[in-house]
């Protein structure tokens, strides 16, 4: 069936405002196609599963427990993944479609006009190429046959139909999953992780500010104390000036990039406690990413046993993916934070025509037309373009085209998919590291707890840059044309030599073996200034908060158990707060009397951002009046709009006669508060919870408003450890307590199942705004649903 283009909108809305973003108004009779429970769309939705289902690599067991949850069993490893891969797309397969559509630059041929820009961008980047080359350095191993297995029980599920209802309210049918769509899923996590212009960004902002002003709003480490491993390494920055020049690379040009750079919010949290501070005497971890918050949530739990490969692993991974990313088995339990390494360079070139100089040499671009379907429109063609850096990125600019060559780590072949396989079946801490040694990308801070050890270790590909054999960093522009900075052994879109002197290699990444407790929340690893690993630290907060509460329990004597993890997991100190609130107060004889009641809830305040909290209310409003009236007019003056502001550690922390505040913060202070009344009096806001609600909404929930999850009032804010961003667009996306011998946690914000009306779609979601858990065991229930898969011959 040919959709009309009403419907192509409903998608496209996703593509160009995110989840829930939309205003469209589609036409009456597309409405009535939605209404439940007679409306057409809705018989598309995909019901139970059947009973048995016939497998081509031999029998498995699937039950699910009260919360959804697959528990799959099987004797051999291919039986259990074609058996994962077909409970995943029960639940997920518009979602995984969505994910595999946008990175292979395919969205505009099911969604229409709006998503042209993206799959332009998506297949100058080349992710598939990416992949591909992913596919070729997994070619003949025991993961490539996984995945294979895993992509044959997708389809079978796509077979069997029906398709989910997005499909039918979309009005485009799915395609055949192939294992290059699951090694996208991984492409877009990696550059999700650590795609970024920042680099260029930063050569803007240091043209255009004063460099003293550059130096402590964007140079200097954060002096939080709280690093991850809290020892000095080492002292003096490797630093080069930079030779790049900038050829053309300006705001309204960096801005056009930034649509499509993962959003800055962003972070994560974990932290574990070995066992000799632990009452149960074995080690403990707790975790939580935060990323996006969408109906259906970002990860998918599964627990999957394999008899004849000794393997037991329960835990989260993503939709398309077959492997437990994060989670534990019988023998340990991991988790990872995002480091923050910078691991994309970009490059200008002097340009001739199709010509660009290298050297002392004029080469050719590597150019491939593509094509991009449009449904409901127009076809378009765009030139993908390559360098011997990676790939060429161009955008129209105020009618003229700008270019940048772009090197990600991710371009080449990388391992990952084979490093989260691996982790299924470690025994200890030996097996973990020799699996996290393939964790090409992402670059994470990696966690492992097991009975004997608590081990964190920076993992991924961190490239070295070189300018006549300086060390540099890379948060700059370089010169392609003279090969500044070129990453050794790099071959992007093909196989890398990793070894070749390139990369730092992962024995000298920050890591710390049997330590008695380490926390990571997106701060920086270390504190030297000479390891060029990043540009993305975290300001710190969350980081100094969790490392605070381990040091009062460990240092007092006391032992840490699952409903201290869970208590500190739950954590809503604002540390922002902390340091800004005596500010406000003493800045109140510049205020109204009128303000005085919201002054008194804050005088005696415990800096919780918690949704009972009229304080709470006070300060989150305070806050982004403060930083607006701190930045908008210096940076207006710069040409430069809020995504150039700087992070909030420098907010924090500025002397209080900064010029930023012209000298007399206390006149900011007060005008912030003003305003902020103002809005929480107009709204008839009375505490945190009206304003801190979980907002967190399906792609077509502006039409159809029931697939959205509920409203919750929550607690939190992204600088807090119980994190949930302004709008709950953003935040934990997964929490885990494992106990290493005894009973684990988990929660997702949502449900298991992304079909609309199954009793899982949203069954978790007050669990996780309220900051509770359900159990993550390593039992099957003995009444729960069961599908059987059932062995044929090919």
């Amino acid at each position: 069936m040919r959709a009309n283009s009403t419907r192509r909108a409903l998608l496209g809305a996703l593509v160009a405002g995110g989840v829930g973003a939309t205003a469209l108004s589609p036409a009456a009779d597309l409405l009535s196609s939605f209404a439940p429970p007679a409306g057409r769309a809705w018989r598309s939705t995909r019901g139970e599963t059947p009973e048995t289902v016939a497998s081509p690599h031999g029998e498995a067991t699937v039950t699910y427990d009260e919360w959804g949850v697959p528990h799959v069993a099987a004797d051999t490893e291919p039986a259990a993944y074609f058996a994962v891969g077909y409970v995943q797309a029960a639940d997920r397969f518009f979602e995984m479609d969505l994910v595999r559509r946008r990175m292979d630059g395919r969205l505009a041929a099911a969604v229409g006009e709006r998503a042209v820009d993206t799959d332009r961008f998506h297949a100058q980047m080349d992710f598939r190429g990416a992949a591909a080359a992913s596919e070729t350095a997994l070619a003949g191993s025991r993961t490539e046959t996984l995945i294979e297995a895993y992509t044959d029980g997708v389809n079978a599920a796509r077979e069997a139909g029906p398709d989910p209802l997005e499909f039918a309210l979309a009005g485009y049918g799915a395609g055949e999953w192939t294992p290059i769509d699951t090694l996208l899923v991984g492409t877009q996590i990696a550059w999700g992780l650590t795609g970024s212009f920042e680099a260029l960004r930063r050569d803007v902002l240091r043209e255009r500010l004063d460099s003293a002003d550059y130096r402590r709003l964007y140079g200097e480490p954060f002096d939080h104390g709280a690093p991850i491993v809290r020892e000095a390494t080492g002292d003096g920055r490797r630093e080069a000036e930079s030779r790049g020049r900038l050829r053309g690379v300006d705001p309204a040009f960096v801005d056009a990039l930034a649509e499509h750079e993962p959003p800055p919010a962003w972070g994560s949290n974990h932290w574990a406690v070995a066992g000799e501070h632990t009452r149960s005497g074995s080690p403990m971890l707790a975790y939580d990413p935060h990323l996006t918050l969408m109906a259906p949530p970002v990860w998918y739990e599964q627990r999957i046993t394999v008899a004849n490969a000794d393997v037991d692993v329960r835990g989260a991974t993503l939709p398309g993916i077959p492997f437990v990313v994060v989670g534990e088995n019988r023998h340990g339990a991991w988790g990872f934070t995002n480091t923050g390494a910078d691991v994309v360079d970009h490059y200008t070139y002097e340009t001739d025509g199709e010509e660009y100089r290298y050297g002392d040499d004029w080469l050719e671009f590597e150019t491939e037309t593509r094509t991009i379907g449009v449904a409901d429109g127009e076809d378009r063609e765009v030139e993908v373009r390559k360098t011997v850096h990676g790939a060429l990125v161009d955008r129209e600019v105020d009618g003229e085209s700008r270019r940048i060559g772009v090197a990600w780590t991710g371009m080449s072949g990388t391992r990952e998919s084979a490093a989260i396989y691996e982790f299924s079946r470690t025994r200890g801490a030996d097996d973990y590291l020799g699996a996290l040694r393939k964790m090409d990308v992402p670059t994470q801070n990696a966690l492992y707890v097991d009975d004997e050890e608590v081990h964190y270790q920076v993992a991924g590909r961190i490239p070295i840059r070189r300018i006549d054999g300086e060390v540099v960093r890379g948060d700059r522009v370089f010169d392609g044309s003279a090969a500044e900075a070129e990453w050794a052994g790099f071959e992007p879109f093909g196989q890398s030599d990793w070894s070749a002197g390139g990369f730092i290699p992962v024995e000298e990444t920050p890591g710390v073996s049997d330590a008695d407790y380490v926390a990571t929340a997106n701060q920086r690893p270390v504190d030297d200034p000479a390891f060029p690993v990043g540009q993305g630290y975290a300001s710190g907060f969350r980081g100094a908060r969790i490392y605070e509460r381990l040091d009062e329990r460990i240092a007092g004597g006391g032992a840490v158990d699952r409903e201290f993890m869970v208590a500190l997991q739950n954590d809503t100190v604002d540390l922002r707060a902390r340091a800004l609130v005596p500010a406000i107060l003493d800045a109140r004889d510049r205020m109204d009397r009128s303000l005085d009641p919201y002054l008194e809830e804050l005088s005696d305040w415990e800096y919780r951002m918690d949704r009972e909290s009229t304080a709470a209310l006070v300060f989150a409003r305070f806050y982004e009046a403060f930083r607006a009236a701190t930045w908008s007019d210096d940076f207006e003056r710069l040409g430069l709009d809020e995504g150039w502001w700087p992070q909030e550690w420098p907010l924090v922390t500025l002397p209080a006669d900064d010029p930023f505040f012209d000298g007399d913060r206390a006149a900011v202070v007060a005008e912030a508060m003003a305003e902020a009344v103002d809005e929480i009096e107009a709204e008839g806001w009375e505490s945190y919870g009206d304003y801190n609600r979980t907002t967190i909404d399906h792609p077509f929930g502006g039409q159809v408003p029931a697939l959205n999850y509920p409203r919750y009032p929550t607690d939190g804010t992204d600088a807090t450890v119980f994190n949930v961003h302004d709008g709950a667009g953003a935040g934990s996306s997964w929490r885990q307590v494992s106990s290493i011998g005894g009973e684990s946690l988990s929660v997702v914000p949502g449900g298991q199942s992304g079909v609309y009306g199954s009793d899982h779609y949203a069954d978790q979601l007050r669990l996780w705004a309220d900051g509770e858990h359900k159990p993550m065991t390593f039992e099957a229930p003995d009444d729960g649903r069961v599908l059987e898969f059932r062995g044929r011959e090919e």
